[in-house]
């Protein structure tokens, strides 16, 4: 039994140096869970300033009745996957190094027969983000992405859906940090899509504007 202790002790002590050094580079206590130790910048900013003004602007005297984002979804196209694999491979892998989730493989729907797509076939990757993972991923578009753009002057404020909900085109998917120029075969597009609560276009360009979209005046 004594010498189980004696065992035991070492393993202890090296756990609790672990949690001591993850700490260190800002994990919280509870590492087992994978948890960091505060939600998304973004996110509290939003809850701190963002709701109140909303409500002062849109008029509204319950905070429940404030547009929030409930998720994004970001979308990429790949047409010449029908004729090259390694493309659909490393958009897959670009995709996820992006947003920090793995990617699901979107593919046809039904058959056309003028552009030789049989139903089935892969022909894109998509992500849909949630919770802090989303505004970690809106954090980085506005702050470090959206700046890269050649010549940026803002992305339109006309590209809402009726129902709030706002869609992004990028041309270059390399504006994203996370991407090694130097390691693409093509340039690729990619749409990022905004669903919000938000019961008109006005709510949902208040709601983005308030996290920081750079819209075009």
């Amino acid at each position: 039994m004594a010498e189980e202790k004696k065992e035991a002790a070492p393993k202890k002590e090296k756990k609790g140096r672990k949690k001591e050094e993850l700490k260190k580079a800002g994990f919280a206590a509870n590492i087992e869970e994978g948890l960091e130790s505060k939600p998304a910048r973004l996110k509290l900013r939003f809850r701190k300033e963002g709701v109140p003004a909303l409500m002062k602007e849109l008029g509204l005297k319950n905070p429940m009745q404030v547009p929030r984002l409930e998720k994004i979804v970001v979308n990429m196209g790949l047409g010449e996957a029908l004729a090259n694999a390694k493309i659909l491979e490393s958009a897959v892998d670009q995709l996820g190094a992006i947003t920090g989730q793995k990617p699901v493989v979107t593919r046809a729907r039904k058959s056309i027969a003028n552009f030789k797509l049989r139903q089935g076939q892969a022909i894109g990757a998509a992500v849909t983000l949630r919770g802090d993972r989303m505004y970690e991923f809106l954090d980085r578009l506005i702050t470090v992405a959206l700046p890269r753009v050649r010549d940026f002057k803002g992305v339109s404020p006309k590209a809402f859906d009726g129902k709030g909900n706002y869609t992004l085109g990028v041309r270059e998917q390399i504006i994203f940090p996370e991407i090694n120029y130097d390691q693409i075969e093509k340039v690729k597009g990619l749409n990022i899509s905004f669903v919000t609560t938000a019961a008109n276009d006005e709510q949902g360009l208040a709601l983005m504007r308030h996290f920081g979209m750079p819209f075009r005046q």
